[in-house]
């Protein structure tokens, strides 16, 4: 009988490897298929090991005169599996004379269809073919019953006259089927135990044919089912699939059953502390403080650690993350930062973007940028998001990590020579340290709704809101654009009733202040259907004007023009009211009562706008100014020819100047280059631009010349060439509406 204990082991092994090959460990490591259940109960942790036995040992001693069906019930990740290998190992330790025959079945490996029907049967088959005590009589008997079974319909199932017919010949040659085995296996075997695991990850569907096939054939003398589910899944999914309520189903099914029992906490912690020894042996001891770790561990971590696949979720996660950066972090605030990345995946991207905001130190209000009033909105915006059970844990935990927080939830401040010594502790709150903690991330460009609800708690403060804006502008996303691009785009379909209305004015106010450094060159369209944040900041702001009566529309843009130093940003958005209106050319058809201003209102803000024009040429901020062009274009409609012509005029007297103009004033054009798929920068051009202000052939031997000197950046002689090009091809009579280099 040594041979039952080996092919139970070779088929337990078998089924293993078979689901671990199938296997990958997803990118955010949180599969909770990605664990792996102990084998011996040795390895025991959790207080399992007593129990299998005594149920090992009952299995084996019972009195049943027909076939018998257990249940073992736990939740996802609570180690079902782990306590059906310890009860298989305490079966196969009993003497031979005691010792069953154990066929392991996990049907998940095999769910689709018709299939669990015949892979149940192949598995019986092949471990009982390997007992002399099992004729090949009854084997083949098994096989006839196991068709017999395959063809009778899903009970309950709609069926006709016809299929009802069938399911009675079936069900009569089923019986008949089973007495014969039935005497066979009377006379002919030991015990019988079937396991069969991971019943709650299959579908309604294979459920139903699973428990089927059990009732089909519970009644075999001396076979025992063992299931482990978790119950509750298994109600729900029979309740979606039956007739019956779920629980009076199974109660049909099972006829014994037991509740896994919650580990312990200080089960719990043993287990993952032991993991922990192994994946951070090497940590620099020195970093190790116990006294900190016991700080961290307990008043934050350990309210995640609820069940032993929280623990193979966390240590999974180490185990890949942790000797990539090991000489790089301390190990207490890693495992800390990745007990968020684990379970509360949000307030981990919330850090990851916003380092000013969490490193760093704090000596007395006023003192800091962001100041203190702006970081404690911001962390006031994000921790109203979480469930009332993980706010504290997640604030205390952050505040032994972060100790700038400490300004904000207790107005205490660190001394702040403390920044050095956390440099050299390599702490998570040193700025220069922080990029270390997030080295394996991939950037993720998408704004969640979270992260658009923090940047919106700076919203009522202009000057807050606005330096965030610019934050975002200098953050590249992985596709070369930047994450302002990405904000604005997402704004489009952002629900309205997020951005407070008494939020607007402010809003309107830090677009106008710092809209023109919104305007990064990565942003620019790329082809001719593309558009630029420009367009997108004008979409944003009348979205917002729109919810605001017109008086208070035309106070807050009155002070945001006047006041703002988006110079562009200004002269595009009143041009766009005047649009709106019909001027410019034909648009399409606006009734007056959805305008923005009134005529009277537009008139006085195209007044503001115009000033700002002049006040830049004068200060000499005009000629840096982004869309130079339509900067020109606007002032020229609000103050006619002659006035720009003079500046432009001004500007061109030396050369630096005229170079300074030319680039400024065309528009660059970012494309691929089709042999290498590299970003290209080039310039387009149209001479008529130019006709407004200079007379093209007065300037081009100027131009020649500056194109042959060397000192000139690349961009600039680019910018050269497209010019004479364009010229030259002009001359020629040949034309081009858009010719580019």
């Amino acid at each position: 009988m040594n041979g039952k204990t080996t092919l139970a082991n070779k088929e337990r092994g078998c089924m293993a490897q078979t689901k671990n090959d199938s296997e990958i460990l997803p990118e955010d490591f949180s599969d909770p298929s990605a664990d792996n259940a102990l084998i011996e109960p040795k390895q025991d942790r959790l207080g399992y090991a007593p129990f299998a036995k005594h149920l090992a040992d009952s299995i084996c001693q019972m009195n049943f005169p027909e076939g018998f069906v257990i249940a073992i019930y736990g939740s996802s990740g609570f180690g079902k599996s782990t306590l059906l290998n310890f009860l298989t190992y305490y079966l196969e330790q009993k003497p031979e004379s005691e010792q069953p025959i154990i066929v392991p079945f996990n049907p998940w490996l095999f769910s689709g269809g018709e299939d669990i029907t015949r892979r149940f049967i192949g598995q019986l088959q092949s471990v009982l073919s390997q007992f002399k005590a099992v004729s090949k009589g009854i084997l083949g008997r098994i096989t006839n019953l196991a068709k017999a079974v395959s063809e009778i319909p899903i009970p309950y199932a709609q069926a006709s006259k016809a299929l009802v017919k069938l399911f009675d010949d079936k069900e009569k040659e089923t019986s008949d089927l089973k007495e014969e085995v039935e005497d066979t296996l009377d006379k002919q075997h030991p015990r019988i135990v079937v396991t069969i695991d991971d019943i709650d990850r299959l579908s309604a569907e294979e459920i139903s044919q699973l428990f089927y096939l059990i009732k089909s054939i519970p009644n075999f003398t001396n076979v025992v089912y063992l299931l482990v589910f978790d119950q509750e899944v298994v109600i729900k999914t029979l309740t979606d699939k039956q007739p019956l309520p779920g629980d009076t189903y199974l109660n049909q099914i099972v006829q014994a059953s037991f509740e896994l029992p919650l580990p312990d906490k200080t089960s719990l912690r043993k287990l993952l502390f032991e993991k922990l020894n192994g994946i951070l042996a090497d940590a620099p001891k020195p970093l190790l403080n116990q006294n900190r770790w016991g700080n961290v561990y307990l008043q934050g971590i350990d309210h995640f650690i609820t069940n032993p696949r929280d623990i193979t979720r966390l240590t999974n996660l180490l185990t890949v993350t942790y000797p990539a950066v090991k000489s790089e972090v301390n190990p207490v605030d890693f495992i800390a930062i990745e007990s968020l990345r684990a379970f509360r995946p949000m307030i981990y991207d919330i850090i990851r973007k916003n380092p000013k905001f969490f490193a760093g130190n704090v000596e007395a209000e006023g003192s800091l940028i962001p100041t203190l009033d702006e970081i404690k909105d911001f962390h006031y915006s994000w921790l109203a998001q979480f469930e009332d059970e993980d706010k504290e844990p997640i604030k205390r935990l952050l505040l032994h990590l972060f100790p700038k927080l400490e300004g904000v939830w207790y107005n205490t401040y660190p001394p702040a020579q403390d920044e050095s010594i956390w440099g050299k502790q390599l702490r998570i709150c040193s700025l220069d340290i922080f990029p270390n903690y997030f080295r394996l991330v991939l950037t993720q460009d998408e704004f969640s709704d979270a992260e658009i609800k923090t940047i919106f708690a700076l919203a009522k403060d202009a000057k807050a809101f606005g330096k965030n804006l610019v934050e975002l502008a200098h953050q590249k996303r992985s596709d070369g654009t930047t994450q302002i691009r990405a904000f604005l785009e997402r704004l489009e379909d952002y629900p309205e009733k997020e951005i407070p209305t008494d939020c607007i004015p402010s809003i309107v106010k830090a677009l106008f202040d710092v809209g023109d450094q919104l305007l990064p060159p990565e942003d620019e369209p790329h082809g001719m259907f593309d558009f630029g944040n420009d367009i997108r900041i004008e979409r944003l702001i009348s979205q917002l004007l729109h919810r605001i009566d017109e008086q208070a529309r035309f106070e807050t843009l009155k002070e945001a023009i006047s006041n703002g130093n988006a110079l562009s940003i200004i002269v595009r958005e009143v041009a766009a009211l005047g649009q709106e209106q019909g001027k410019y050319g034909p648009e399409e058809f606006i009734p007056a009562e959805e305008w923005l201003p009134s005529v009277e209102h537009l008139k006085e803000l195209e007044g503001i706008a115009l000033k700002r024009l002049r006040d830049a040429a004068q200060q000499n901020s005009l000629l840096q100014s982004p869309k130079l062009s339509e900067n020109l274009h606007y002032w020229q409609s609000w103050a006619g020819e002659e006035e720009v012509k003079q500046w432009v005029e001004k500007i061109i007297e030396d050369d630096e100047g005229l170079v300074n103009f030319l680039e400024n004033l065309l528009p660059k054009d970012f494309s691929e280059d089709g042999s290498n798929e590299t970003p290209r920068t080039g310039y387009k051009l149209d001479l008529n631009w130019l006709e407004p202000y200079l007379e093209p052939s007065a300037i081009v031997e100027r131009m020649r010349s500056l194109g042959e000197t060397s000192e000139l950046t690349e961009d600039r002689k680019n910018a050269i060439a497209q010019f004479i090009q364009e010229y030259e091809t002009q001359q020629q009579g040949q034309g081009s509406d858009q010719a580019r280099i």
